[in-house]
Order: structure tokens, then sequence, then C-alpha cells
């Protein structure tokens, strides 16, 4: 555990990219709770009546809890609901695409873990907005897909492929060396990318997963030499006691071991925090005076974590304390609270056109998704009749509060656009 009481992964032999010191102010930003506790501290200003863009109307979170059970009882009458993860949109339209993959790994789970763990991380790490535009077909089923689901099958095919393997011979592996030197053009023809199809942020996307196979080379005390991004699988096992890792743990361990990959925003001592922004009101109990003011999010790394659980537990490591993980700051889960009444805009115009994920507009917006989450999850489980263990905030936005933002924003915009347009650069959301 760190000074601040917020887990740490255990040391292990190698070289780290960029090492972080417990006690450093990038070491306290780097964990979930660090997420809860800022974002709770500027939600705060908002249920004061201080923000100068909501207004906070915490009786109409009966509504936003009823659309979503509503939700999940329609989409899973049985109120048995599975992880939020990416392996649900690999599997868009009800089609099994891993299962042919995965089934070609035989009896040796590891080897078949270590894949998933790859596909899971890559694809994550390409799951920023893709815009109202673009969109995929799935040439094998001549399915139409766009924005996460789209990206995800995009990724899963180029996978299949061999796109991201250092040997061709081998085509379901991702090789840091293919990722540092990742063709452009096959990429954005792997997406679909034509002048009439674009993908926002493509060229941030590359550069994404160039770094990363940089970082990966670098990082022998997780990925050892000849790198490949597998060896996640084999640090994290490496992590678990007993054959159990705290998920709380495992994105402790993704925030490490992937700062250095995201491009230069903040930085605490030279190391990137990643998915943290500046706002005024935001505190860090115990935490070194730089990190305060800063609000984390981590979302790509939550989303990592969450479609890393399933790849665990199949190969015999349970994954605990799954609610310790946050609600993800994406535009789904922002967009109900706005659309259901819960946030309300002071002034519209002040946030009309394109905003930048820095503004202030859009940090609050954020920070109230990842609290008011927790309180509708809460209501959530007592109307079910059931505790966090067995519904745990992945569940609860899985069965109800993304796919209830994405109902309304079809409803109410055209081509379920959210209610606030955020420009991405390909690494947020």
């Amino acid at each position: 555990m760190s000074v601040t009481g917020r887990p740490t992964p255990t040391p292990r032999r190698g070289v780290w990219h960029t090492p972080i010191a417990d006690g450093s102010p990038a070491a306290a930003l780097l964990s979930a709770s660090a997420v809860r506790e800022t974002c709770a501290s500027v939600f705060a200003t908002i249920e004061r009546g201080e923000s100068a863009y909501y207004r906070w109307q915490p009786e109409r979170l009966g509504a936003a809890t009823d659309c979503v059970l509503a939700t999940l009882r329609q989409q899973y009458p049985s109120l048995d609901v599975p992880h939020h993860s990416r392996w649900r949109h690999f599997a868009a339209g009800g089609i099994d695409r891993w299962g042919p993959l995965g089934a070609g790994f035989g009896t040796d789970r590891r080897a078949r873990a270590r894949a998933r763990c790859e596909l899971a991380l890559v694809s994550v790490l390409l799951d920023a907005g893709a815009g109202a535009a673009w969109h995929y077909v799935d040439a094998p089923t001549s399915m139409p897909l766009s924005r996460s689901e789209g990206l995800a099958v995009a990724t899963l095919r180029m996978f299949a492929a061999g796109l991201f393997s250092a040997d061709a011979r081998v085509p379901l592996r991702v090789d840091a060396s293919a990722l540092a030197r990742l063709d452009p053009a096959r990429f954005a023809a792997g997406f679909g990318v034509t002048g009439s199809n674009p993908l926002p942020g493509l060229a941030g996307r590359v550069a994404l997963l160039r770094r990363l196979g940089e970082v990966a080379t670098a990082t022998t005390a997780v990925f050892e030499p000849p790198a490949r991004l597998g060896h996640l699988f084999d640090h994290l096992e490496a992590q678990a006691v007993r054959a159990a890792l705290p998920a709380p743990l495992l994105l402790a361990t993704l925030l490490r071991v992937l700062a250095p990959v995201w491009p230069s925003r903040l930085r605490q001592d030279g190391i990137p925090v990643g998915d943290c922004w500046r706002h005024p009101a935001a505190t860090l109990a115990g935490a070194p005076a730089a990190a305060q003011g800063l609000v984390a999010f981590h979302t790509l790394a939550h989303w990592l974590a969450l479609s890393l659980v399933e790849p665990l537990e199949e190969a015999g490591i349970a994954v605990t304390g799954q609610n310790g993980l946050c609600g993800l700051a994406e535009y789904r889960n922002g967009g109900l609270l706005l659309d259901t009444g819960v946030l309300v805009l002071r002034d519209p115009a002040s946030v009309s056109g394109i905003l930048r994920v820095h503004e202030p507009a859009v940090v609050e917006w954020r920070a109230a998704t990842v609290t008011v989450l927790d309180l509708i999850a809460e209501r959530v489980r007592a109307a079910l009749g059931v505790d966090a263990e067995a519904l745990p905030i992945s569940r609860v936005q899985e069965g109800g509060t993304r796919a209830a933002g994405r109902r309304l924003a079809a409803e109410k915009r055209p081509g379920a656009a959210p209610p606030l347009d955020v420009e991405g650069d390909g690494t947020v959301f």
C-alpha cells in the first residue's frame, strides 16, 4: 500500500519504463479511490449550487433510477447481468466472434488468457469516440456497426488477421515490435476508413499503439523480452494471492503500466498522469500538495480493467472487490444524467458548440457522472434486493445506465448524439 492507503503493485524484477515512487503526486492519482474522491469533491460544488454550468436536481434521481431499472429488466429479465466489458461488443448482434478464435488454443488456458488480454488491451485503447459519421461493415457477417461495437469488431478482425503480430505464422498475438512499426494505411483500412467514412482521432490511435509498443519493449518487469503484450497476464497472475486479485489492485497495476503510454498532458514529477484534469475544487486527502486541484477519471484504464475480468476469471484468477472500481465517466452514462434531468444546464448557450476535454463544463459533467452513478447503483440494488457484491457498478452499467443513456439519446437527438459535443483525441473516452 502507498502512504495514501491506495493499492500499489508488488515490485517484480526487471525494468520499468517510467518508475513511479510510492508517495509521489503521480502515485496518489493513479487509483480508483482517487477517482471517487476527486470526483466527489468537484460534484460537491454542484450540490452546493456553486457550479456555473449545472444545477443538481436530486428529486429526479427516482425517475433516473426507474429508467435504468426498466432497461435492465428488459435486457436481462432473469437479472443475470454480465460484466460491462469489451466482450459484449465483440459479440455485437448476438454473434460469438471470439469463440472460434479462442477454441484454437485447446486446453491451454494460459495461452488463451494471454491472447484474450492482448485483444482486450489493444481494443480498449482504440475505443475512443468514433463519432456519428463513421461505421464499419463486418465482412464475414455483412453487419453494419458503429461507435463502440464497430470499433471492437474491427479491432478483433485486425487481431485475427495478424495485424498486431510480429510473426505471420502466429496471428493471434500482439507483439510490441509490431505495434511500434504499425502501418497507418493498413490500420485505416482495417477500420474501413475512406474520405466519406472518416474516423475521428485516427492519427492519435496509431500514435497510442506505437507508443504502447515502445513502452512495452522498455518495461521488462511486465512484458519480458521479447516484449509481447500477453505477458501482462503473467504479471497480473503474479500479483494474485491464493488465485485472487482485488479489482482496485488490478486497476492500479494497469495505471502504472500504462502511465507513460498516454500523450503528454499533465505530469507529476515528470510522470504522465493520463486522464486527469484541473479543477480548483478537487481535493485528495493525504496526497501531496502537487496532486491537489486535479480530478482523476482514468476512463479507458477502468474500461480495460473491466474487460480483463473475464479473461482472468476464465484462467482461474478471481477478481474480487469489483465494486471498488468506478463508473465510467463517458458520454452515455453522463448523457443519462442530463437527459433525465438529474443535472440541468444553467445556460445551454454556455456549452454550445464543440467542447474540449479540459474545459470546466466537461470536467464537472464527468465528475458528476462518476459520483451520481454510485447513487443510482445504490437505488437499483435496493429495488432489486441485492448487494454490491452481486451487482457491482460494472453490472449496473451493463444492465442499465449505458443502455438507458443510449436509448434516451436516440429518442432526443439525431444519430443518438450525446447532449454535449466533446472533442476527443482518440485517447480519452
